[in-house]
């Protein structure tokens, strides 16, 4: 049990007692009237009847009733149900330097006092958008992701100080890129808002400007300090203030740079330079670079949403009535006796009073608590009974609609939101036009053909186009008529794609049967060449087989001399044959058991063997690792010293 207004409640305490101290007022006044214009004999006998204590029980009625009233303008609220809720809005990183040149005072208290300052006047102006930061000095780290809690947010900036970093220096490029690691994928706009006095001790700003550029993150630096500068001072850990001091023991002068925090500016489209001077600064930004960005629409988490309960002191305010007012002073049985026509009709207004609006206006308001329940069929039955009492009623077409959206039945929705647009009302009207269009293109994502969606999506285009003609400031209508845009955009690119695709598929399919068909031609040639080699093959060979038979004829024939020549020829040809065959055995390797015994003389003489040693090699290439690859470093300038401020 809450209250969402309970500062009302302490009209409990003045109202009641004022408004018994009128009440006894009222009856002190009436009964000095009554002894000054009624004689004190004849007073007794036209107050016969008169009951005190009715009259106290009617005054506490309306007492009752005063007190039910401002306990329902508290608004209780008794129960409560998940709801998620969706904003829009940008998303905004701020980084806040903390490095020690933050302590200079050149504008009170300090540096980073001043800075911290600002991000909660951003904080302020950024109502519905998502807030992160990001601490940097020598290197950075995201201390708060994107949320819309301020709490974490505030928490997260008071635990930012000098010390909260261990490397000193001041890195504005690690800050940049830490910024744009912190957006998720898919974030449509990102903002970076740079609190920092411009003095970069690492090259590489304005590289990392133009990256974050490229992938369209909008760079907002805000300058702290002064051109003239300041002398730093730090406390050790016994409290003594003292100097910071270079590797050459001078003196450290810290100096605002604007003008690298101008060119980082530069580099981004919407990115502006602004001075922390004044008490407007923040709101200057917001309004002139932050809030020109699109915003988008973001779910961020589920939120208890409590159901009101200030019907129940309204109802009881009103019975409380209707007894004071019903309720006689005068006791029954001396009070005069009532005629059936009198009785009949203090039944009958008692029972308009308290049944008939009820019975009136049962239906619509049970639809609309049906509608709050989440029971939108329900709801919509209810409105359905009502159109066919009064049909030409344009705002119960619109309820209609409505509920039939939330019901998923888009054609119905499509349907009253139609009729509700006969409506006189501007505003109406408005609201049906930007609620058609939403039907419209729900009912075109549900359907599968690229032509019938393509229409359907044009003709919600219209409607919010529509809306936006009567309500040029409604930006919820001119995101949706982008966003339908945008799709049809896609969808057509889609439709050239599919065909384009098609037509490269045909001729694909064009290119294979035209290669099948050759390569089926190169094999019916190759099989008729290999048959035609085969036929020229067994004529040959039946060509030689007859000239071996005819020199085997002409053998038979020869003399007897002549075979002796013949056979003498081949004999000195079979011993050549030999002499070449035993100069080749002595050019081959020794056999196994020559090159046994020799590897067993080397092992006897201490050597290795040609086996053991290649064996040994082998065991050495297993043994082999590559190089670790050394870790590519953060590439910075040796010949300026180290600067830890």
């Amino acid at each position: 049990m809450r209250f969402a207004h309970p500062q009302i409640l302490w009209y409990l305490a003045v109202l009641p007692p004022i408004l018994l101290l009128f009440f006894w007022w009222s009856w002190r006044r009436r009964q000095e009237l009554a002894a000054l214009f009624i004689q004190s004999r004849l007073l007794p006998a036209l107050t016969v009847g008169i009951s005190q204590t009715r009259t106290k029980i009617r005054l506490g009625c309306v007492l009752g009733a005063v007190i039910c009233v401002i306990l329902a303008l508290a608004r209780p609220q008794w129960g409560f149900d998940w709801e998620a809720t969706k904003q829009r809005g940008l998303d905004i990183i701020v980084a806040i330097d903390t490095s020690k040149s933050m302590l200079a005072e050149d504008i009170a208290p300090n540096r980073l006092t001043r800075a911290k300052l600002a991000a909660l006047d951003l904080m302020r102006q950024a109502k519905s958008d998502r807030l992160g930061l990001v601490a940097f000095a020598g290197s950075a780290f995201l201390q708060c992701p994107l949320t819309i809690d301020e709490t974490a947010f505030r928490q997260s900036l008071d635990a930012i100080d000098v010390n909260i970093i261990p490397q000193g220096g001041t890195a504005l490029a690690e800050a940049i890129e830490t910024a744009l690691a912190a957006f998720k994928e898919g974030d449509n706009y990102k903002a970076l808002v740079l609190l920092t006095d411009g003095e970069d001790h690492d090259s590489g700003a304005l590289e990392a400007a133009k990256k974050a550029a490229a992938a369209e993150m909008q760079i907002f630096p805000v300058g702290i300090g002064t051109a003239d500068g300041e002398l730093l001072r730090v406390k050790d850990a016994t409290g003594h203030s003292d100097y910071v001091r270079d590797e050459q023991g001078n003196v450290v002068k810290s100096h605002l740079n604007e003008e690298l925090l101008r060119d980082i500016a530069k580099e981004t489209a919407y990115g502006i330079y602004v001075r922390l001077q004044g008490a407007k600064t923040i709101e200057t930004l917001y309004q002139q670079g932050l809030s020109k960005l699109p915003k988008s629409e973001h779910q961020e988490k589920l939120v208890r949403r409590y159901r009101e309960r200030y019907h129940w002191p309204i109802a009881l305010a009103c019975i409380l009535l209707v007894i004071e007012m019903l309720f006689p002073e005068r006791k029954r049985e001396q009070s005069q006796v009532l005629t059936s026509s009198m009785k009949l009709a203090r039944a009958a207004v008692i029972f308009v009073l308290l049944f008939c609006p009820t019975a009136i206006f049962a239906s619509s308001s049970g639809a609309l608590r049906d509608y709050k329940d989440g029971k939108f069929d329900q709801a919509l039955k209810e409105y359905e009974k009502l159109l066919q009492r009064n049909t030409n009623d344009a705002r119960l077409h619109f309820n209609t609609g409505t509920a039939a959206y939330r019901d998923n039945k888009l054609d119905q929705a499509a349907k009253e939101f139609d009729s509700a647009l006969s409506a006189p009302d501007l505003k109406l009207q408005e609201l049906a036009y930007y609620n058609r269009g939403n039907a419209l293109f729900r009912l075109g994502e549900q359907n599968p053909d690229p032509s019938k969606r393509t229409e359907t999506w044009k003709e919600a285009l219209k409607n919010f186009e529509s809306s936006l003609k009567l309500n040029a400031k409604d930006g919820d209508a001119k995101f949706n008529y982008e966003f339908v845009k945008k799709k049809l955009e896609e969808l057509k690119q889609q439709q050239q794609q599919q065909k384009q695709n098609k037509s490269d598929q045909d001729k694909n399919d064009d290119k294979n049967q035209d290669q099948q068909q050759q390569q089926q031609n190169q094999q019916n040639q190759d099989s008729q060449k290999d048959q035609n080699q085969q036929q020229q093959q067994a004529q040959q060979n039946s060509a030689n087989q007859k000239q071996d038979g005819q020199k085997e004829q002409q053998a038979h024939q020869q003399n007897p001399q002549d075979q002796k020549q013949q056979q003498a020829k081949e004999d000195s040809q079979k011993e050549k044959e030999q002499q070449q065959g035993q100069q080749q055995q002595t050019a081959q390797p020794q056999p196994k058991e020559q090159s046994d015994q020799k590897d067993a003389d080397a092992v006897a003489a201490g050597e290795m063997t040609p086996d053991q040693a290649r064996q040994l090699l082998d065991a050495q290439k297993e043994d082999e690792h590559l190089l670790p690859i050394k870790p590519e470093k953060k590439s910075t300038e040796r010949s300026r010293p180290f600067k830890d401020w």
